[in-house]
Order: C-alpha cells, then structure tokens, then sequence
C-alpha cells in the first residue's frame, strides 16, 4: 500500500525546478480556500483586471462575469458576498486562464501576499509567492539571453 502524502506536498516539489502553470493555479486556488473574505475579494480584483468581458463569460459558467455585470463599469469592485460566493475550483480555472492572458498579472500576486499581514502566515501563500517570484526572476533571465 502506498503512504498518503501530505496536501502540500505535490505543491513543494517544483522548487526543484520550475513551476508549472497548473501547481501555481492549484497553490492561488488554496490560498483563495483559507483567504478571509476581503482578501478573497482582494485577490479576485487582482486577477479580473486584465480580462475583458467574454473573457470572463467564458471561464468558470460565467460566475465573473456575472460579478463584473453587477459592479460599477468604471471600476471592478468585488462585492463581498460575491467573493464567497466563488469556490476555488472557480479561481483555479481562472488562474489557469489569466496565465494564458497576462502571465505578469498572476506573477503580480506576489506583492499583493507578500504585502498581506493576514496571508503571510499561509503556508501555501509563502509557496506560491516563492514560486512567482522565482518565475518572475526565471523569465527576466531568459529575456536577457535572448
């Protein structure tokens, strides 16, 4: 019979080497699972920025944009109850999309853990900003070979 391993412990392998667009979006989806609410919002905003409106149509059954519809047009604003509303299943598919659109607006999510008091303390929060910044730095490198 094989050993059950720990839930983190598929998420630690890629510091070996680089990090798969799929274990970054699993590690913001169990960030998203343990978020407080406003940071969940938070998060949510971050990530719907660079998505246009059949951008979010087509991702997850439609749930961001209907988020979008009931924000301000001017300015995305998440409401609360719609951050929980979305399950991190939805924010895993979202990732997953957002990296094919803007793969500098999931590596920005760094900061923003990076910058949260409450999320520092997550282990999956401390993975996967390790994870974005070593990505970040991985693809500057690349850049200057080029």
């Amino acid at each position: 019979m094989k050993p059950q391993e720990p839930p983190m412990a598929n998420a630690v392998r890629p510091l070996t080497g680089p990090a798969s667009e799929a274990t970054i979006a699993r590690l913001v989806g169990q960030v998203y699972e343990v978020a407080p609410p406003a940071e969940r919002r938070r998060l949510l905003e971050h990530l719907l920025k660079p998505l246009g409106v059949l951008s979010m149509v087509a991702v997850a059954n439609g749930i961001f944009a209907d988020i979008r519809f009931r924000s301000d047009w001017s300015v995305l604003n998440v409401r609360l109850e719609d951050a929980q509303q979305v399950q991190s299943g939805d924010v895993i598919t979202l990732v997953n999309y957002v990296q094919q659109v803007s793969i500098h607006a999931v590596d920005g999510l760094a900061d923003m853990l990076a910058a949260s008091p409450v999320l520092t303390g997550s282990a999956a929060a401390a993975l996967l900003v390790s994870m974005l910044v070593q990505r970040a730095r991985n693809r500057r490198a690349e850049d200057r070979l080029e």
